[in-house]
């Protein structure tokens, strides 16, 4: 409410794009690892990134929504409200892990057999996706705690959550996938496993630090009760949030639709495009993760002037990071593929598709700072509306 706003954001949001690029980091090792295993296993990972990503969506969209809830009654001074929303918050993302729980089970089969006739692929994206999806529990409380945090300015544990997930998913990778210190190879599943097993391991710590350190906000779960007052401003920010973010999965699955009927080497382009723009998009969200508590006290308390400030310095530090990531890719596309264990076919294609789509970076920097504003205000429903012209009404058809 009274520090320089500039430099606030930073402080607020460069754990976050740390923990972000960690985060990166450790999706783009995922996909190098598993392309060494077989051309196969790279494509089934990437056939199995939409639900991977719609997960997110629901966890990141639903704590978007507790996010910005806590952080307007916390300006609003309204503390018992905001432990309210933190632990109907908690509940919410429990039932949103069990609702994947029970889509891996009776839905993994029949969405692989939409997408390929390949034995191989087939069997081994089923394998990577009920792993994801029935032990995602862990991935949902990490979720909800950083979230929570956040809302608090809180931006330190966050990032550790984040690291020490990351770090251990990085560690795990090739001991599970090729079968090190006498643990047998896994191939697809160890990559799955140790995904995984990094989440589990960061939420109890996570739960550790909420429950047992000092915060702003307390969860009580003693004699809880639904409020539909509160589960209704938790979505009416968080739902917009969630169908944004889940639109990119289905967008993604329509893509993978249309470049499977050109060769599975299409379709893991795009599976690796996906792996590194998450590099240069994640620190922005990062980003967000710092401007939108910011934006969110400061319009709880009519404060017209900062909010302003904080859109301006949000879109410059935006701006900055989207322009150093259109450089990387118009000018090393073939070095970024060659992580990926690249070979001629899959460079002919990928570089044009690299340096084409980087020339949306800039202009999505402003578009992904004024969507975080109207989250951040309670406008979720603006959000909603560009995302859904962005990525259902043009780009698909």
């Amino acid at each position: 409410g009274t520090a320089p706003v500039y430099k606030l954001i930073l402080t607020m949001s460069v754990p976050a794009i740390f923990s972000m690029l960690i985060q990166s980091l450790y999706n783009i090792v995922d996909s190098i690892f598993v392309a060494r295993v077989a051309p196969e296993a790279l494509t089934a990972v990437s056939l199995a990134f939409p639900v991977q990503a719609l997960m997110i969506a629901v966890g990141v969209g639903t704590g978007v929504g507790i996010n910005s809830l806590i952080s307007r009654r916390l300006g609003e001074k309204r503390l018992e409200d905001a432990d309210h929303a933190a632990s109907h918050g908690l509940i919410l993302m429990l039932l949103s892990s069990l609702l994947f729980v029970l889509l891996g089970i009776f839905f993994t089969k029949p969405f692989f057999h939409l997408f390929t006739n390949n034995p191989v692929v087939f069997d081994m994206g089923c394998t990577y996706t009920y792993i994801v999806t029935i032990f995602s529990f862990g991935a949902y409380i990490q979720m909800f705690n950083e979230k929570m945090l956040q809302a608090t300015g809180n931006m330190i544990y966050p990032m550790i959550f984040q690291l020490l997930g990351a770090v251990l998913n990085l560690i795990f990778d090739p001991i599970l996938i090729f079968g090190y210190f006498g643990v047998p190879a896994m191939g697809v599943a160890g990559a799955a496993i140790a995904t995984v097993g990094g989440q589990i391991v960061a939420s109890i710590y996570s739960l550790y630090v909420v429950l047992k350190k000092e915060h702003q906000v307390k969860i009580t779960l003693r004699g809880f009760q639904f409020h539909g007052r509160i589960v209704r401003d938790i979505y009416a920010v968080g739902f917009p949030s969630i169908v944004m973010q889940a639109i990119n999965s289905f967008l993604t699955m329509g893509l993978n639709a249309i470049l499977i009927g050109f060769s599975e080497v299409a379709v893991s382009v795009l599976g690796v495009y996906y792996k590194l723009q998450s590099f240069v998009f994640m620190p922005v969200f990062g980003l967000n993760q710092g401007v939108m508590p910011i934006m969110g006290y400061n319009f709880g308390a009519r404060n017209r002037k900062r909010l302003t400030q904080a859109i301006k310095g949000g879109c410059l530090y935006a701006f900055i990071i989207m322009g150093i990531g259109t450089l990387l890719f118009m000018v090393f596309p073939a070095q970024l593929l060659a992580l990926f264990n690249a070979d001629e076919q899959m460079l002919r294609v990928g570089i044009v598709a690299l340096r084409t789509i980087s020339l949306c970076f800039i202009p999505a920097a402003f578009g992904i700072m004024f969507s975080t504003l109207f989250q951040a205000t309670g406008n979720g429903g603006k959000s909603l509306f560009i995302s859904l012209l962005r990525q259902v009404f043009l780009i698909l058809p």
